[in-house]
């Protein structure tokens, strides 16, 4: 088996490279990142070469098709987690975040139908649902492009979703900023009443690698996350430095959800995770079936005291 992860250098990727370097069954590992640097650094850091060996690098952008159809040339397993991801920098240069986040997302669908790829997962994000900002409203249409193109790829190529939340110690999340902030004496949160969902990155990597295991195509798949408040996130990194509290950002919203209200007539508990079925006829879902059905007022947000937790 062979895999391409877009946006390979980052938290995810690199994460995830280990995992599958570990695992006989993949036989080359495809690193496609537009950071030469970042590729450098992985190259030192696993004594690969980027020519020869399971490990392999390209240099290039989701935005340049030509370039994406090189890259998954006998791949039978796409990771597309390439996207601009701060809301602030995706409020101030929306038309960057729609050419990254959507038009390359429609460039690997792409280029995964045109080379046979069997799967195509793409790594979204609670800002997805009820989209308030930039970068929300490109994850919502990147998912929308992902699940109707199952009809595309004639079911040959399938494609499916994982949407979850916050990734604790990735590269320039909140924790890292807090461990920062702490050493200046002040913690800066926009506003107290926040609440967030976290996970660990190497529950993102297993989550993904059962998604691979399990998907059909046409499903969003979401873990079964905890949230908390961004005081008590605060506080796990230090409970003596005092909280500042600086306002909220543009594109922010006080509580995320993993589910609108709209999707929950089509979400049911797989037990390992929550999987939202496509309302398309195309697919073989139409109908839950034997899928189990969550009940009617279900609520996946992260303000629901059923979620959150208090310690890390």
């Amino acid at each position: 088996m062979e895999v391409l992860i877009t946006g390979g250098t980052g938290s995810f990727g690199q994460a995830m490279v280990i995992k599958l370097l570990n695992d006989d069954l993949w036989q080359r590992i495809a690193v496609y990142s537009r950071d030469e640097f970042k590729q450098h650094q992985m190259i030192k850091q696993f004594g690969e070469f980027p020519i020869g060996g399971r490990l392999r690098f390209f240099i290039g952008d989701v935005r340049d098709l030509r370039n994406l159809q090189r890259a998954t040339k006998g791949i039978d397993v796409v990771i597309h987690a390439a996207a601009l991801k701060q809301i602030p920098s995706c409020e101030y240069n929306p038309w960057e975040a729609v050419q990254t986040n959507i038009w390359g997302s429609w460039n690997v669908i792409n280029a995964a139908i045109e080379n046979g790829v069997r799967k195509v997962i793409f790594l979204s994000s609670d800002k997805a649902v009820n989209p308030i900002n930039c970068y929300g409203a490109t994850k919502l249409v990147a998912e929308k492009l992902f699940i109707n193109s199952n009809t595309l790829g004639r079911k040959i190529t399938r494609f499916s979703v994982i949407r979850y939340g916050n990734v604790l110690a990735s590269r320039g999340s909140v924790v890292e900023m807090f461990g920062e902030q702490a050493k200046n004496g002040v913690l800066k949160v926009t506003d107290k009443r926040m609440t967030r969902f976290w996970w660990k990155l190497s529950e993102v990597v297993d989550f993904t690698m059962r998604v691979i295991e399990q998907m059909r195509g046409g499903e969003i798949f979401i873990p079964k996350l905890q949230s908390a408040s961004i005081v008590d996130l605060a506080r796990s990194v230090s409970d003596s430095v005092p909280i500042e509290e600086t306002g909220i950002r543009a594109g922010e919203k006080i509580h995320e959800s993993l589910v609108a209200p709209d999707e929950v007539r089509r979400t049911s508990d797989e037990g390992w995770a929550y999987l939202i079925a496509p309302d398309n006829p195309f697919f073989e879902y139409t109908g839950q079936g034997s899928l189990r059905q969550v009940p009617e007022d279900f609520s996946y947000s992260s303000d629901n005291p059923d979620f959150c937790r208090k310690e890390f």
